[in-house]
């Protein structure tokens, strides 16, 4: 997040994840349910602290609640070096890690320097500067102002450590096939 709009998204994002209610998935009212399993849960508790210890600051959650359950708060964490889990692992789980850089060639070389590329998400009001950007990063997939989500009509995968190949709409079909060629003279 460039810093001229760090400060305004920060303090959107928080406000939105602080909004979010914990509990039973079942229950229309919740917004934010338990992780599959206590050792994911577990695993996202530890690369929280191990995050916070080596830098970064918990601004919302990053303490497992007390309750029954595989549940963990949203969090949101700022200022997380290289070398900790924030800055560089894939937190599966309610956690976010918001970066400040000082312009887009910073942004796209933290970015591009995760060993991981399953999605990125670019928000910009200038498309033509999102249209400049996209082919500079390395994801297999780049949504411009809105989450990264698979939808069946398009190829989902990642690049680098995020996966092999592709799946959902006509490129994730041919994956599970073998073409035979065959050529007779």
């Amino acid at each position: 997040m460039e810093r001229p709009v760090f400060a305004r998204f920060r303090d959107a994002f928080v406000d939105g994840m602080r909004a979010r209610v914990q509990g039973d998935p079942h229950d229309p009212k919740t917004t934010l349910g338990p992780l599959a399993r206590l050792d994911l849960r577990d695993q996202l508790a530890s690369q929280v602290e191990r995050s916070v210890a080596g830098g970064a600051e918990a601004i919302l959650g990053g303490r497992t609640p007390a309750t029954p359950g595989f549940f963990y708060p949203a969090t949101v964490l700022t200022g997380a070096r290289p070398g900790t889990p924030a800055a560089d692992e894939e937190l599966f789980g309610p956690a976010a890690s918001l970066v400040s850089v000082a312009n887009e060639e910073e942004a796209l070389a933290v970015a591009n320097a995760s060993s991981y590329g399953l999605g990125a998400s670019l928000w910009t009001a200038d498309r033509a500067r999102a249209e400049r950007l996209i082919p500079r990063i390395d994801t297999g997939s780049v949504f411009v102002n809105g989450l990264v989500k698979s939808d069946p009509r398009l190829p989902f995968g990642g690049v680098k450590d995020s996966g092999f190949g592709r799946e959902l709409g006509r490129e994730g079909l041919l994956e599970f096939v073998n073409v035979k060629t065959v050529w007779i003279a």
